[in-house]
Protein backbone atom coordinates (compact mmCIF):
# COMPACT_ATOMS: atom_id res chain seq x y z
CA UNK A 1 0.00 0.00 0.00
CA UNK A 2 2.93 2.15 0.69
CA UNK A 3 4.46 1.53 -2.46
CA UNK A 4 1.68 2.08 -4.71
CA UNK A 5 0.50 5.11 -3.22
CA UNK A 6 4.11 6.50 -3.72
CA UNK A 7 3.86 5.46 -7.03
CA UNK A 8 0.77 7.48 -7.47
CA UNK A 9 1.55 10.31 -6.36
CA UNK A 10 4.42 10.20 -8.27
CA UNK A 11 2.73 9.29 -11.36
CA UNK A 12 -0.59 11.07 -10.84
CA UNK A 13 -2.55 7.63 -12.35
CA UNK A 14 -6.16 7.18 -11.47
CA UNK A 15 -7.53 3.66 -11.95
CA UNK A 16 -11.00 3.41 -11.51
CA UNK A 17 -13.55 0.03 -11.68
CA UNK A 18 -17.06 0.52 -12.08
CA UNK A 19 -19.20 -2.49 -11.97
CA UNK A 20 -22.25 -1.83 -13.79
CA UNK A 21 -25.38 -3.47 -11.78
CA UNK A 22 -28.17 -2.71 -13.99
CA UNK A 23 -29.29 -0.05 -16.86
CA UNK A 24 -32.33 0.94 -16.70
CA UNK A 25 -34.20 3.53 -20.05
CA UNK A 26 -30.93 5.67 -19.98
CA UNK A 27 -29.91 5.47 -16.30
CA UNK A 28 -27.15 3.22 -15.58
CA UNK A 29 -26.69 2.06 -12.19
CA UNK A 30 -23.03 1.28 -10.84
CA UNK A 31 -20.92 0.91 -8.40
CA UNK A 32 -17.55 3.13 -8.75
CA UNK A 33 -14.18 2.62 -6.43
CA UNK A 34 -11.55 5.08 -7.05
CA UNK A 35 -7.95 4.61 -6.71
CA UNK A 36 -5.94 7.49 -7.05
CA UNK A 37 -3.72 9.34 -4.91
CA UNK A 38 -6.05 10.85 -2.67
CA UNK A 39 -7.72 8.53 -1.84
CA UNK A 40 -5.01 5.78 -1.35
CA UNK A 41 -3.01 8.69 0.81
CA UNK A 42 -5.87 9.14 3.31
CA UNK A 43 -6.41 5.15 3.51
CA UNK A 44 -3.20 5.18 4.01
CA UNK A 45 -3.43 7.38 7.13
CA UNK A 46 -6.64 5.68 8.25
CA UNK A 47 -4.68 2.39 8.40
CA UNK A 48 -2.05 3.78 10.12
CA UNK A 49 -4.35 5.16 12.80
CA UNK A 50 -5.91 2.45 13.17
CA UNK A 51 -3.55 0.29 13.73
CA UNK A 52 -2.31 2.47 16.15
CA UNK A 53 -6.07 2.20 18.23
CA UNK A 54 -6.08 -1.01 17.97
CA UNK A 55 -2.95 -1.62 19.61
CA UNK A 56 -3.78 0.61 21.91
CA UNK A 57 -7.38 -0.93 22.22
CA UNK A 58 -5.64 -4.15 24.03
CA UNK A 59 -4.22 -2.43 26.75
CA UNK A 60 -7.09 0.19 27.83
CA UNK A 61 -10.14 -2.73 27.12
CA UNK A 62 -8.08 -5.23 29.05
CA UNK A 63 -10.93 -5.42 32.11
CA UNK A 64 -13.81 -5.67 29.92
CA UNK A 65 -15.52 -8.99 29.35
CA UNK A 66 -16.53 -7.75 25.70
CA UNK A 67 -13.61 -6.42 24.59
CA UNK A 68 -13.88 -8.71 21.58
CA UNK A 69 -17.09 -7.59 20.42
CA UNK A 70 -15.56 -3.89 20.60
CA UNK A 71 -12.87 -4.62 18.29
CA UNK A 72 -15.20 -6.00 15.83
CA UNK A 73 -17.54 -2.94 15.90
CA UNK A 74 -14.37 -1.19 16.02
CA UNK A 75 -12.99 -3.15 12.70
CA UNK A 76 -16.62 -2.85 11.08
CA UNK A 77 -16.21 1.37 11.77
CA UNK A 78 -12.80 1.82 9.86
CA UNK A 79 -14.27 -1.10 6.89
CA UNK A 80 -16.70 1.41 6.52
CA UNK A 81 -14.19 4.54 6.28
CA UNK A 82 -12.42 3.08 3.96
CA UNK A 83 -15.72 2.19 1.71
CA UNK A 84 -16.41 5.86 1.50
CA UNK A 85 -12.48 6.67 0.96
CA UNK A 86 -12.73 4.57 -2.66
CA UNK A 87 -16.65 5.31 -3.43
CA UNK A 88 -17.10 7.17 -6.82
CA UNK A 89 -21.28 6.89 -6.79
CA UNK A 90 -23.76 7.52 -5.15
CA UNK A 91 -24.63 3.94 -4.04
CA UNK A 92 -21.46 3.16 -3.05
CA UNK A 93 -20.92 6.62 -1.00
CA UNK A 94 -23.92 5.70 0.96
CA UNK A 95 -22.84 2.09 2.18
CA UNK A 96 -19.97 3.60 3.62
CA UNK A 97 -21.63 6.39 4.65
CA UNK A 98 -24.75 4.70 6.77
CA UNK A 99 -21.91 1.80 7.72
CA UNK A 100 -20.23 4.97 9.83
CA UNK A 101 -23.58 6.15 11.02
CA UNK A 102 -24.65 2.32 12.53
CA UNK A 103 -21.17 1.57 14.16
CA UNK A 104 -20.94 5.17 15.30
CA UNK A 105 -23.76 5.07 17.16
CA UNK A 106 -23.12 1.50 18.67
CA UNK A 107 -19.58 2.75 19.82
CA UNK A 108 -20.67 5.86 21.46
CA UNK A 109 -23.68 3.44 23.25
CA UNK A 110 -21.20 0.70 24.03
CA UNK A 111 -21.20 1.68 28.02
CA UNK A 112 -24.79 1.79 27.54
CA UNK A 113 -25.01 4.12 30.09
CA UNK A 114 -27.90 6.84 30.38
CA UNK A 115 -25.41 10.04 28.97
CA UNK A 116 -24.04 7.19 26.17
CA UNK A 117 -27.50 6.25 25.32
CA UNK A 118 -28.62 9.95 24.87
CA UNK A 119 -25.20 10.95 23.06
CA UNK A 120 -25.43 8.01 20.82
CA UNK A 121 -29.28 9.42 19.90
CA UNK A 122 -28.70 12.37 19.25
CA UNK A 123 -25.43 11.65 16.90
CA UNK A 124 -27.72 9.49 15.30
CA UNK A 125 -30.69 12.29 14.84
CA UNK A 126 -28.25 15.04 13.52
CA UNK A 127 -26.49 12.34 11.16
CA UNK A 128 -30.06 11.26 10.23
CA UNK A 129 -30.21 14.40 8.63
CA UNK A 130 -27.55 14.31 6.31
CA UNK A 131 -28.42 10.90 5.26
CA UNK A 132 -31.82 12.15 4.09
CA UNK A 133 -30.43 14.66 2.06
CA UNK A 134 -28.26 12.41 0.19
CA UNK A 135 -31.23 9.91 -0.11
CA UNK A 136 -33.08 13.06 -2.19
CA UNK A 137 -29.99 14.16 -3.72
CA UNK A 138 -30.36 10.47 -6.05
CA UNK A 139 -33.62 12.17 -7.72
CA UNK A 140 -31.30 14.81 -8.82
CA UNK A 141 -28.86 12.09 -10.26
CA UNK A 142 -31.73 10.19 -11.81
CA UNK A 143 -32.28 13.31 -13.63
CA UNK A 144 -28.91 13.84 -14.84
CA UNK A 145 -29.02 9.88 -16.15
CA UNK A 146 -26.16 8.89 -14.06
CA UNK A 147 -25.06 8.44 -10.58
CA UNK A 148 -21.71 8.83 -10.22
CA UNK A 149 -20.15 12.27 -8.38
CA UNK A 150 -16.91 11.76 -9.64
CA UNK A 151 -17.75 12.34 -13.50
CA UNK A 152 -19.99 14.98 -13.21
CA UNK A 153 -19.19 18.56 -14.94
CA UNK A 154 -20.17 21.84 -14.46
CA UNK A 155 -22.09 21.87 -18.04
CA UNK A 156 -24.63 19.30 -16.19
CA UNK A 157 -27.73 21.44 -15.65
CA UNK A 158 -28.24 19.90 -11.71
CA UNK A 159 -24.88 20.00 -11.03
CA UNK A 160 -25.15 23.16 -8.79
CA UNK A 161 -28.12 21.67 -6.87
CA UNK A 162 -26.34 18.37 -6.37
CA UNK A 163 -22.89 20.13 -5.03
CA UNK A 164 -25.19 22.09 -2.54
CA UNK A 165 -26.97 18.99 -1.30
CA UNK A 166 -23.84 17.24 -1.31
CA UNK A 167 -21.89 20.02 0.92
CA UNK A 168 -25.02 20.33 3.25
CA UNK A 169 -25.06 16.51 3.85
CA UNK A 170 -21.20 16.52 4.18
CA UNK A 171 -21.27 19.22 7.27
CA UNK A 172 -24.04 17.26 9.32
CA UNK A 173 -21.27 15.00 9.30
CA UNK A 174 -18.52 16.91 10.02
CA UNK A 175 -20.38 18.85 12.58
CA UNK A 176 -20.35 22.18 11.56
CA UNK A 177 -22.55 24.91 12.48
CA UNK A 178 -25.11 24.48 13.44
CA UNK A 179 -24.89 20.82 13.83
CA UNK A 180 -22.05 20.71 16.27
CA UNK A 181 -23.71 19.65 19.01
CA UNK A 182 -22.93 15.73 18.50
CA UNK A 183 -19.19 15.87 18.48
CA UNK A 184 -18.53 16.85 22.30
CA UNK A 185 -21.11 14.63 23.20
CA UNK A 186 -19.67 11.51 21.20
CA UNK A 187 -17.39 11.90 24.11
CA UNK A 188 -19.08 9.23 26.22
CA UNK A 189 -17.41 6.54 24.23
CA UNK A 190 -14.46 4.71 24.82
CA UNK A 191 -11.28 6.78 24.53
CA UNK A 192 -9.92 4.57 21.83
CA UNK A 193 -13.15 5.11 19.93
CA UNK A 194 -12.75 8.73 20.52
CA UNK A 195 -9.27 8.70 18.48
CA UNK A 196 -10.65 7.41 15.83
CA UNK A 197 -13.76 9.13 15.31
CA UNK A 198 -12.36 12.85 16.39
CA UNK A 199 -9.13 12.08 14.23
CA UNK A 200 -9.62 10.63 10.85
CA UNK A 201 -12.78 9.06 10.17
CA UNK A 202 -15.87 10.13 11.06
CA UNK A 203 -15.71 14.00 11.49
CA UNK A 204 -13.95 13.64 8.54
CA UNK A 205 -16.10 11.87 5.94
CA UNK A 206 -17.93 15.34 5.18
CA UNK A 207 -14.73 17.45 4.70
CA UNK A 208 -13.49 14.32 2.26
CA UNK A 209 -16.53 14.49 0.46
CA UNK A 210 -16.52 17.96 -0.49
CA UNK A 211 -12.74 18.03 -1.26
CA UNK A 212 -13.48 14.90 -3.30
CA UNK A 213 -16.04 17.33 -5.04
CA UNK A 214 -13.85 20.17 -5.32
CA UNK A 215 -10.90 18.52 -7.06
CA UNK A 216 -13.66 17.92 -9.83
CA UNK A 217 -16.16 20.54 -10.11
CA UNK A 218 -15.65 24.49 -9.46
CA UNK A 219 -18.23 25.11 -6.18
CA UNK A 220 -20.23 28.37 -6.88
CA UNK A 221 -19.86 31.71 -5.05
CA UNK A 222 -23.06 30.44 -2.79
CA UNK A 223 -21.50 27.14 -1.57
CA UNK A 224 -17.95 29.07 -1.14
CA UNK A 225 -19.84 31.67 1.05
CA UNK A 226 -21.53 28.95 2.74
CA UNK A 227 -18.61 26.88 3.99
CA UNK A 228 -16.86 30.38 4.72
CA UNK A 229 -19.58 31.17 7.46
CA UNK A 230 -19.75 27.72 8.62
CA UNK A 231 -15.97 27.35 8.97
CA UNK A 232 -15.34 30.37 10.38
CA UNK A 233 -18.33 30.09 13.13
CA UNK A 234 -17.54 26.91 14.08
CA UNK A 235 -13.57 27.63 14.38
CA UNK A 236 -14.64 30.19 17.18
CA UNK A 237 -17.50 28.05 18.75
CA UNK A 238 -15.25 25.22 19.39
CA UNK A 239 -12.00 27.13 20.53
CA UNK A 240 -13.88 29.83 22.62
CA UNK A 241 -16.51 26.65 24.01
CA UNK A 242 -12.63 24.65 25.00
CA UNK A 243 -11.62 27.88 27.20
CA UNK A 244 -14.14 27.05 29.72
CA UNK A 245 -14.21 23.35 29.79
CA UNK A 246 -12.55 21.26 32.52
CA UNK A 247 -12.88 17.87 31.15
CA UNK A 248 -9.87 16.62 29.18
CA UNK A 249 -11.85 15.06 26.57
CA UNK A 250 -13.76 17.62 25.74
CA UNK A 251 -11.04 20.52 25.51
CA UNK A 252 -9.98 17.53 22.54
CA UNK A 253 -13.53 17.42 21.52
CA UNK A 254 -13.55 20.99 20.81
CA UNK A 255 -10.21 21.52 19.73
CA UNK A 256 -11.59 18.93 17.12
CA UNK A 257 -14.47 21.31 16.12
CA UNK A 258 -11.98 23.85 15.60
CA UNK A 259 -9.73 22.52 13.48
CA UNK A 260 -12.46 21.17 11.31
CA UNK A 261 -13.52 24.77 11.00
CA UNK A 262 -10.55 25.32 9.34
CA UNK A 263 -10.72 22.74 6.89
CA UNK A 264 -14.11 24.34 5.60
CA UNK A 265 -12.99 27.38 5.76
CA UNK A 266 -9.87 26.48 3.64
CA UNK A 267 -12.53 24.62 1.38
CA UNK A 268 -14.85 28.00 1.05
CA UNK A 269 -11.85 30.10 0.00
CA UNK A 270 -11.11 26.72 -2.82
CA UNK A 271 -7.87 25.55 -1.20
CA UNK A 272 -9.08 21.76 -1.49
CA UNK A 273 -5.62 20.56 -1.35
CA UNK A 274 -4.47 22.89 1.58
CA UNK A 275 -7.50 21.92 3.30
CA UNK A 276 -6.62 17.86 2.53
CA UNK A 277 -3.18 18.73 3.94
CA UNK A 278 -4.22 20.27 7.36
CA UNK A 279 -6.63 17.01 7.10
CA UNK A 280 -3.67 14.42 7.26
CA UNK A 281 -1.89 16.35 10.10
CA UNK A 282 -4.60 17.00 11.94
CA UNK A 283 -5.42 13.58 11.88
CA UNK A 284 -2.02 12.28 13.14
CA UNK A 285 -1.59 14.65 16.15
CA UNK A 286 -5.15 14.39 16.95
CA UNK A 287 -5.14 10.52 17.64
CA UNK A 288 -1.88 11.09 19.50
CA UNK A 289 -3.48 13.51 21.68
CA UNK A 290 -6.28 11.04 22.45
CA UNK A 291 -4.05 8.29 22.84
CA UNK A 292 -1.72 10.58 25.60
CA UNK A 293 -5.01 11.42 26.97
CA UNK A 294 -5.79 7.75 27.16
CA UNK A 295 -3.11 6.96 28.92
CA UNK A 296 -3.28 9.48 31.70
CA UNK A 297 -6.74 8.47 32.25
CA UNK A 298 -5.54 4.90 32.94
CA UNK A 299 -3.19 6.87 36.16
CA UNK A 300 -5.69 9.06 37.07
CA UNK A 301 -8.43 6.48 38.00
CA UNK A 302 -10.65 7.62 35.06
CA UNK A 303 -10.98 11.37 36.58
CA UNK A 304 -10.86 13.65 33.65
CA UNK A 305 -10.67 16.93 35.49
CA UNK A 306 -7.33 18.64 34.00
CA UNK A 307 -7.44 20.36 37.98
CA UNK A 308 -6.63 17.25 39.37
CA UNK A 309 -4.01 16.19 36.93
CA UNK A 310 -0.92 17.81 38.38
CA UNK A 311 1.75 15.00 39.15
CA UNK A 312 1.47 13.29 35.87
CA UNK A 313 4.36 14.91 34.25
CA UNK A 314 6.48 13.82 36.94
CA UNK A 315 5.26 10.42 36.77
CA UNK A 316 4.87 9.47 33.02
CA UNK A 317 7.39 12.12 31.00
CA UNK A 318 7.04 10.49 27.82
CA UNK A 319 3.32 10.52 27.83
CA UNK A 320 3.46 14.06 29.25
CA UNK A 321 6.36 15.23 26.49
CA UNK A 322 3.61 13.36 23.78
CA UNK A 323 1.07 15.36 24.95
CA UNK A 324 2.62 18.57 24.69
CA UNK A 325 3.73 17.62 21.69
CA UNK A 326 0.35 17.16 20.19
CA UNK A 327 -1.32 19.92 21.96
CA UNK A 328 1.60 22.47 20.62
CA UNK A 329 0.52 21.38 17.07
CA UNK A 330 -2.96 23.05 17.75
CA UNK A 331 -1.67 26.10 17.64
CA UNK A 332 0.27 25.51 14.80
CA UNK A 333 3.68 26.11 16.90
CA UNK A 334 6.95 26.09 14.70
CA UNK A 335 8.67 22.21 13.74
CA UNK A 336 5.51 20.91 13.86
CA UNK A 337 3.69 19.26 11.57
CA UNK A 338 0.10 21.51 12.04
CA UNK A 339 2.54 24.66 11.21
CA UNK A 340 3.14 24.05 7.09
CA UNK A 341 -0.89 23.81 6.91
CA UNK A 342 -2.72 25.76 9.52
CA UNK A 343 -0.34 28.65 9.40
CA UNK A 344 -0.33 28.37 5.34
CA UNK A 345 -4.09 28.54 5.74
CA UNK A 346 -4.24 31.64 8.01
CA UNK A 347 -1.74 32.77 5.52
CA UNK A 348 -4.18 32.26 2.30
CA UNK A 349 -7.06 33.87 4.73
CA UNK A 350 -5.13 37.64 3.89
CA UNK A 351 -4.49 36.88 0.53
CA UNK A 352 -8.02 35.78 -0.69
CA UNK A 353 -11.18 37.69 -0.78
CA UNK A 354 -12.98 36.78 1.81
CA UNK A 355 -15.08 39.67 4.37
CA UNK A 356 -13.82 40.98 7.04
CA UNK A 357 -16.30 39.17 9.36
CA UNK A 358 -14.50 35.76 8.26
CA UNK A 359 -11.14 37.28 9.25
CA UNK A 360 -11.73 38.62 12.65
CA UNK A 361 -13.92 35.58 13.29
CA UNK A 362 -10.63 33.50 11.99
CA UNK A 363 -8.52 35.46 14.36
CA UNK A 364 -10.47 35.30 17.23
CA UNK A 365 -10.32 31.42 17.21
CA UNK A 366 -6.70 31.60 16.58
CA UNK A 367 -6.28 33.92 19.94
CA UNK A 368 -8.81 31.20 21.60
CA UNK A 369 -6.95 28.05 20.27
CA UNK A 370 -3.75 28.77 22.28
CA UNK A 371 -5.59 30.18 25.30
CA UNK A 372 -6.97 26.83 26.13
CA UNK A 373 -3.74 24.85 24.88
CA UNK A 374 -1.63 26.63 27.18
CA UNK A 375 -4.15 26.66 29.95
CA UNK A 376 -4.51 22.28 29.85
CA UNK A 377 -0.13 21.90 29.06
CA UNK A 378 0.22 24.64 32.90
CA UNK A 379 -2.40 22.56 34.63
CA UNK A 380 -0.94 18.96 33.27
CA UNK A 381 2.28 19.48 33.56
CA UNK A 382 3.18 22.31 35.79
CA UNK A 383 0.65 21.85 38.88
CA UNK A 384 0.84 20.21 41.74
CA UNK A 385 -0.71 17.08 42.24
CA UNK A 386 -4.16 16.77 42.93
CA UNK A 387 -5.46 13.68 43.10
CA UNK A 388 -3.88 10.04 44.35
CA UNK A 389 -2.24 8.65 40.96
CA UNK A 390 -1.69 4.85 40.15
CA UNK A 391 1.95 3.71 39.19
CA UNK A 392 2.78 4.39 35.82
CA UNK A 393 1.04 1.55 33.54
CA UNK A 394 3.21 1.53 30.31
CA UNK A 395 3.73 -1.09 28.22
CA UNK A 396 4.20 -2.30 24.50
CA UNK A 397 0.87 -1.82 23.55
CA UNK A 398 0.47 1.83 24.89
CA UNK A 399 4.01 3.32 24.44
CA UNK A 400 4.45 2.42 20.80
CA UNK A 401 1.70 3.48 19.36
CA UNK A 402 2.17 6.78 21.09
CA UNK A 403 6.05 6.90 19.16
CA UNK A 404 4.70 5.88 16.14
CA UNK A 405 2.35 8.77 15.74
CA UNK A 406 4.51 11.17 17.38
CA UNK A 407 6.76 10.52 14.57
CA UNK A 408 3.70 11.58 12.00
CA UNK A 409 2.89 14.92 14.47
CA UNK A 410 6.37 15.74 14.58
CA UNK A 411 7.86 14.87 10.88
CA UNK A 412 4.52 14.62 9.06
CA UNK A 413 4.18 17.73 7.47
CA UNK A 414 7.75 18.17 6.32
CA UNK A 415 7.15 15.01 4.85
CA UNK A 416 3.89 15.45 3.19
CA UNK A 417 5.15 18.43 2.19
CA UNK A 418 7.48 17.27 0.09
CA UNK A 419 5.78 14.19 -1.44
CA UNK A 420 3.14 16.06 -2.98
CA UNK A 421 3.37 19.16 -4.67
CA UNK A 422 0.30 20.74 -4.67
CA UNK A 423 1.01 21.25 -1.27
CA UNK A 424 3.94 23.92 -2.48
CA UNK A 425 1.47 26.89 -1.42
CA UNK A 426 2.90 30.43 -1.09
CA UNK A 427 1.87 33.30 0.51
CA UNK A 428 3.23 36.88 0.03
CA UNK A 429 1.84 39.03 2.48
CA UNK A 430 2.80 42.66 4.05
CA UNK A 431 4.87 42.15 7.55
CA UNK A 432 2.28 43.31 9.72
CA UNK A 433 -0.44 40.88 8.16
CA UNK A 434 2.67 38.74 8.47
CA UNK A 435 3.17 39.69 12.12
CA UNK A 436 -0.52 39.67 13.25
CA UNK A 437 -1.04 35.90 13.28
CA UNK A 438 2.25 35.28 15.70
CA UNK A 439 1.29 37.93 18.03
CA UNK A 440 -2.30 36.94 18.16
CA UNK A 441 -1.07 33.01 18.85
CA UNK A 442 1.64 34.46 21.51
CA UNK A 443 -1.09 36.44 23.42
CA UNK A 444 -3.52 33.64 23.40
CA UNK A 445 -0.73 31.74 25.42
CA UNK A 446 0.10 34.44 27.64
CA UNK A 447 -3.58 34.77 28.37
CA UNK A 448 -3.96 31.09 29.10
CA UNK A 449 -0.70 30.94 31.74
CA UNK A 450 -1.92 34.18 33.71
CA UNK A 451 -6.04 32.51 33.96
CA UNK A 452 -7.10 31.77 37.08
CA UNK A 453 -7.97 27.95 37.29
CA UNK A 454 -11.47 28.54 38.74
CA UNK A 455 -12.43 30.49 36.56
CA UNK A 456 -17.00 30.11 36.52
CA UNK A 457 -17.70 27.41 33.38
CA UNK A 458 -19.86 29.71 31.18
CA UNK A 459 -23.35 27.60 30.34
CA UNK A 460 -23.51 29.35 27.08
CA UNK A 461 -20.49 28.54 25.35
CA UNK A 462 -20.97 25.09 27.44
CA UNK A 463 -24.10 24.20 25.59
CA UNK A 464 -22.57 25.30 22.33
CA UNK A 465 -24.96 28.65 22.20
CA UNK A 466 -27.92 26.81 23.51
CA UNK A 467 -27.29 23.93 20.54
CA UNK A 468 -27.35 21.27 22.73
CA UNK A 469 -30.68 21.69 24.57
CA UNK A 470 -32.44 22.59 21.49
CA UNK A 471 -31.60 19.26 19.94
CA UNK A 472 -33.15 17.54 22.81
CA UNK A 473 -36.05 19.82 23.08
CA UNK A 474 -36.91 19.57 19.62
CA UNK A 475 -36.37 15.62 19.76
CA UNK A 476 -38.51 15.47 22.90
CA UNK A 477 -41.11 17.58 21.04
CA UNK A 478 -41.04 15.31 17.41
CA UNK A 479 -41.19 12.16 19.45
CA UNK A 480 -44.61 13.37 21.52
CA UNK A 481 -45.68 14.48 18.29
CA UNK A 482 -44.84 11.12 16.51
CA UNK A 483 -46.49 9.15 19.39
CA UNK A 484 -49.97 10.81 18.50
CA UNK A 485 -49.88 9.67 14.97
CA UNK A 486 -51.09 5.46 15.74
CA UNK A 487 -51.29 4.65 12.58
CA UNK A 488 -47.36 4.27 11.84
CA UNK A 489 -47.92 1.53 14.89
CA UNK A 490 -49.57 -0.80 12.24
CA UNK A 491 -45.72 -0.90 10.33
CA UNK A 492 -45.08 -0.27 7.06
CA UNK A 493 -46.88 -1.87 4.50
CA UNK A 494 -50.55 -0.59 5.55
CA UNK A 495 -49.87 3.58 5.26
CA UNK A 496 -47.54 2.35 2.37
CA UNK A 497 -50.72 1.16 0.30
CA UNK A 498 -52.67 3.60 1.34
CA UNK A 499 -50.37 6.49 0.21
CA UNK A 500 -49.56 4.41 -3.09
CA UNK A 501 -53.45 4.74 -3.80
CA UNK A 502 -54.07 8.71 -3.20
CA UNK A 503 -50.81 9.36 -5.18
CA UNK A 504 -52.37 7.33 -7.91
CA UNK A 505 -55.87 9.09 -7.44
CA UNK A 506 -54.30 12.43 -7.61
CA UNK A 507 -52.03 11.75 -10.13
CA UNK A 508 -54.77 10.44 -12.22
CA UNK A 509 -56.87 13.41 -11.69
CA UNK A 510 -54.05 15.64 -12.94
CA UNK A 511 -53.37 13.49 -16.10
CA UNK A 512 -57.18 14.38 -17.14
CA UNK A 513 -57.18 17.50 -16.91
CA UNK A 514 -54.00 18.12 -19.14
CA UNK A 515 -51.55 19.51 -17.12
CA UNK A 516 -48.48 16.90 -16.83
CA UNK A 517 -48.08 13.39 -17.99
CA UNK A 518 -45.47 12.75 -15.60
CA UNK A 519 -47.03 13.62 -12.48
CA UNK A 520 -48.37 9.98 -11.63
CA UNK A 521 -44.73 9.09 -11.09
CA UNK A 522 -43.86 12.58 -9.26
CA UNK A 523 -46.81 12.66 -6.65
CA UNK A 524 -45.96 8.84 -5.95
CA UNK A 525 -42.11 9.34 -5.65
CA UNK A 526 -42.93 12.00 -2.91
CA UNK A 527 -45.33 10.60 -1.10
CA UNK A 528 -43.27 7.58 -0.96
CA UNK A 529 -40.07 9.41 0.11
CA UNK A 530 -41.70 11.55 2.63
CA UNK A 531 -42.93 8.29 4.13
CA UNK A 532 -39.89 6.55 4.16
CA UNK A 533 -37.84 9.66 6.14
CA UNK A 534 -40.87 10.22 8.55
CA UNK A 535 -40.67 6.48 9.53
CA UNK A 536 -37.23 6.42 9.66
CA UNK A 537 -37.44 9.57 11.90
CA UNK A 538 -39.63 7.62 14.40
CA UNK A 539 -37.17 4.96 14.77
CA UNK A 540 -34.92 7.26 15.97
Amino acid sequence: LLFSAYWLMKLNDTTILEISLYDLSSSSFSLMLIFDKVSISFSMVVTLISGSVFMFSQKYMEEDPFSGRFIWILLSFVISMNLLIFSGSIFFLLIGWDGLGITSFALIIYYESKESQMAGFQTLMINRIGDVIIVLSMFLFLLEGQFSFFSMSDKMFYSSGVILMLCIAALTKSAQFPFSSWLPAAMAAPTPVSALVHSSTLVTAGIFLIIRLSYNLNLSQSVCGLLLLCGSVTCLLGSWAATYENDIKKIIALSTLSQLGIMVFSLGMNLPSLSLFHLYTHALFKALLFLAAGHILMVTFGSQDIRSMGGVGAMMPTTCVMFNISSLCLVGAPFMSAFYSKHMILEKMFMSPVNLFSVLTMMIATMFTAKYVSRTLKSISWDKTGISLLSSCSNVYTTFPVLILSLGAIMGGKLIFSLEISNLEFAFLPNFEGLMINIVTISGLIYGILENENSKKSYLLSTLFFLTPLVYGSTKAFSSFMNKMKFLDNGWIEPYYMLKKSSYWLGSMVTQEGFWPNSRLILSSFFCVFFIVLSGLHGI
